[in-house]
Parts: structure tokens; sequence; C-alpha cells
């Protein structure tokens, strides 16, 4: 593939569909002539502040056209682009700054007040506020002459994407501009993305979910994104039906949400042909609530180090293969791996190992982590535990950090998490093991209820009995107000943990 990298792709949509609308913003329209152009005025600026091949720049903001415009200025520079969480707190943000070896902090200028302190504690970063639309003085500075892009080597680091930390310190994975490009192909391949989608962006960019599966295949094809600065499930039935929007991402909470507003039965959604659900398999009741609309989902999974999409369930299975993930993507490869190393057979759980052109190149600056994440032959070694049926379709049974042993028996906590996603008047469940003198570890379930609701530990485990071994059925339920989650909706299990342990003592 004649690959000169993602720096290239806006000067090739600029020449291809340059009058195309690229970017929904509010009430702003932009084009992808205007797109590039904002591209090339900031590259232009970051070369008069000495910004080049291999340095860091960091941003910091919310969707908008100048999270695109910096990514693609970056790239064109050969310079490695660092999306920060905008939900980090100021040691976390901190930490990514230093980690990244960013010199360069392009901040929302709206979101100033909370880097104030960070950016005066540092001697090394140079903080430039930017407006969503691209303005500012690093933009205004960028006017002053063009700088032609930079071909970069597909090998070459694009982006620094951090994980989000469930399990941990947040780690750097480098994700290079064939991890990028491949991850697009991936994605238009098998969710059959065409230039004129038009797709709502409600999930945010600085997630590599957003980014490598919505924005950049959308890009590739010269398709339209509608930015949301965040997520409404009203705003977002609005949007679809004022834009026309074709592609929806997001997880099953935020699905749920949608379904359950009060415009959801009045919203025109025929224009939506494309809705893909990732974190966690949608359960069935928000599968039915979607089916009734006419509306089916593709599934996935995908984790940051594979930019991030491994497998994709078309909507033709949704139901026949209810609870899987699906099948490599066009140019992924997985496969399942029992504890003694051996493939596993059909049905057999196992870790699940991934290759392809979009596995990252390894985590910044950590040989170690490197060495143990990738076996001797070249596979990632996720961390998540699932098996293969006869067909060759994923499905996931939880991580194998989560994994509860408990009497010598392994108890994966999606397995029960799944189950209870359809019991009525709960809104959440997270299953983690408590230490048991007996027993070493026992499930404990944390829940969420709806309005109303007056669930306990007697209805939980009686609505389980007969859909899973006793062994399996939770100890305690906890009741909380609501989940420790990551920006993507994904519950953060240490946090989980930490408020048992809390309670216990």
């Amino acid at each position: 593939m004649d690959d000169e990298g993602l720096g290239t792709w806006l000067s090739r949509r600029r020449a291809r569909s340059g009058d195309s609308v690229a970017i929904v913003y509010g009430d702003e329209r932009v084009t992808y002539r205007e797109l590039a152009d904002r591209a090339d005025n900031i590259a232009a600026a970051l070369n008069e502040i000495g910004i080049s091949r291999d340095h860091r720049v960091a941003y910091f903001g919310e969707n908008s056209p100048s999270f695109l415009a910096t990514l693609f200025a970056c790239a064109s520079r050969g310079a490695v682009f660092v999306p920060i969480n905008t939900r980090l707190a100021g040691p976390e943000i901190a930490h990514l700054l230093s980690d990244s070896g960013a010199e360069v902090l392009i901040h929302d200028g709206a979101l100033q007040g909370g880097l104030e302190r960070v950016i005066a504690e540092s001697d090394d970063i140079l903080g430039i506020p930017v407006d969503g639309s691209g303005d500012s003085l690093l933009s205004r500075a960028g006017r002053a002459g063009a700088v032609s892009p930079e071909a970069s080597h597909p090998d070459h680091p694009a982006a620094i994407i951090y994980t989000s930390g469930t399990t941990g310190r947040a780690k750097g994975a480098v994700l290079t501009h064939r991890n990028l490009t491949w991850v697009a192909l991936n994605c238009i391949i098998d969710y059959d993305v065409v230039s004129t989608d038009v797709a709502l962006m409600i999930s945010p960019l600085f997630h590599v979910a957003s980014l490598g599966m919505g924005a950049l295949p959308i890009v590739m094809k010269g398709g339209t994104l509608v930015l949301e600065r965040g997520f409404d499930p009203g705003r977002a039935l609005a949007q679809v039906e004022r834009h026309g929007v074709t592609m929806l991402s997001g997880v099953p909470t935020t699905f749920q949400m949608i379904a359950e507003h009060p415009d959801w039965e009045t919203t025109d959604l025929t224009s939506l042909r494309k809705l893909t659900c990732g974190g966690s398999p949608a359960p069935r009741h928000i599968i039915d609530a979607y089916e009734a609309r006419g509306l089916r989902f593709s599934q996935g999974y995908g984790m940051t180090e594979a930019a991030p999409s491994v497998s994709a369930l078309s909507p033709a299975k949704t139901l026949a293969k209810a609870g899987s993930v699906g099948l490599p993507h066009f140019f992924t490869r997985l496969r399942v791996v029992t504890a003694k190393g051996k493939k596993a057979r059909a049905g057999e759980v196992g870790e699940i190992e991934v290759a392809g052109p979009n596995v990252f190149a390894g985590y910044l600056d950590m040989p170690e982590a490197n060495e143990a994440a990738f076996t001797h032959d070249g596979w990632f070694r996720s961390g998540d535990q699932g098996y293969l049926d006869d067909e060759g379709y994923l499905f996931i049974v939880g991580r194998v950090k989560d994994m509860i042993i408990s009497g010598a028996e392994n108890i994966y906590p999606a397995e029960i998490e799944a189950l209870l996603a359809d019991m009525d008047g709960l809104t959440g469940a997270a299953v983690v093991g408590v230490p048991d003198e007996r027993w070493g570890e026992v499930p404990w379930a944390v829940v969420t209820l709806a309005d109303g609701a007056n669930l306990g530990t007697e209805e939980v485990r009686a609505f389980l009995e007969g859909k899973v071994a006793r062994y399996k059925l939770p100890k305690r339920v906890v009741v909380v107000d609501a989940l420790p989650r990551t920006a993507t909706g994904k519950v953060r299990k240490a946090s989980v943990s930490a408020m048992l342990e809390a309670l216990q003592n």
C-alpha cells in the first residue's frame, strides 16, 4: 500500500471532495477544504514554534473541529498527537504530560481553569488555548505561511493513546500511522462505511473507539461527522432527525438511555442504518427495543492496543449469535489460547490473542510490559478470557484479572453481569470478588436501581437461580447511587472493589 501517513489525508480529501461537509458542529458546517485549511494553519504555527518530527503535542478538549484539525496538523509535521481525557484530575493530567514527553498542550479555552495549575507547575510545557473552531494564537500565527506536509512511514508513531486505567495506572499505547489506517479500513469494510454516511459522535474523540472506529473511517471515505461535546439522549435523538444521521456508536448504557427517553417513540429514526455497540454485549432488552423500531446492532470487541477494533458481529447475526462479539475484522486475526499455551478447542475458554496491522507497536517506554504483552510469535495477549464457537464466532467471558476463584471454581463476572442486565429494576451491575475465609473469594454484586425499585440480595439471587451454578450466585448485593465508570461508560472494577473494601472496614 502506498501510504504516506495521516498527514496527507486532508489534502487528498480537499482535492476529491473539498466542498463536501466534513463536520457539523452546532450551527457550524465545515467543509473538507475548510478543515484542511485549518489543519494547514495549525501545522504552520507548530512549525513556527519548533514542533517537528517525533515531538509530542498534547490536546485537552471536548469534541470539536479543532480536535481533528490538530490531529491532522500534528501528523503533517511528523509529530505525535497525545489526546487527554478531559475527565482526569490535575495529577493524572500532569502524569500523562510528563510520561508522554509532550512539549505543547493545546487546550479548549473554556477548560483552561482546571489546567492553569498543571501548566504553571510545569517548566517543560507550552499551553496554548484554542476554541472549538480552531481559532487561537496558534492558528492565527500559522496564517503567516503554509508548510508542506511531511510524509510519514507507516510504522512511525502517530498518536499515544492512554489506556483507561481500570486495572491500574494508565499506560501510553503507541499507535502508528499503519495502525490507524488499517483500523479505519477494517471498519469501512465490516461496517460498510460510504461517503454519504453521516455519523453522530456522542462519545469523546479522545477515546480510541470514537477516533479510530468513528472519525477516521468517515474522513477516509469523505462522509460527515456530527460532533457533540457531550452526550444527552434527547439531544442525540434530535440530531438524528435533524441531520439524517446514518451511523451511531455507543456502549449499552448510552443506547439504553436513548431508548428510555420520552422522545424515543416519536423521533424519526428512518435515516439510521448502522448502530455499533461496544464495551460489552448489548443486553437482550436493549436489542429488542431497537428491533421494535426496525433497527439492529453491529456489536464488536476491541481494546486500545488494537486501535481499537478486533472483531465485529454482523447485524444479520445479532439474534442468531446473541452474546457474541463476532468474527475478527477483515485484516485482523485472533485466537484463543489455554493456560497451557495450546490452541483452545471450540467452546473452550482461554485468553484472547490478537495480531494484525492494527495492533499497536507497544507501550511507551515500558520494555518489561511490552515483553509480557506479546507472545514469542508476535501476538498481543489481550488479558481477556473468551471462547470461539464451532463457526469461529468470539464470545467474551471476562478479564483474566477480574476472574474470581472460589473454592477452586472459576467465576467470570461478565457472565453474571450479562444476566443481571436483563433484570427488571436494575440499571447497572458490577460483580467482583471479595476475600472469604472458607472459599478464598466469593462474588458480590454492586448494583444501581431504577426509580422506585426495591431489590436486594434475596431478589437478585432468586433471579439468577437456575441460570448459573449456585457457587456463582452473589453472596451479597450492595445498592449504590452510581457505579464508577470511565469516560466511555466502562465500570472501573478497581474502584468498585475499593468501595466494598471500605464498606467492610
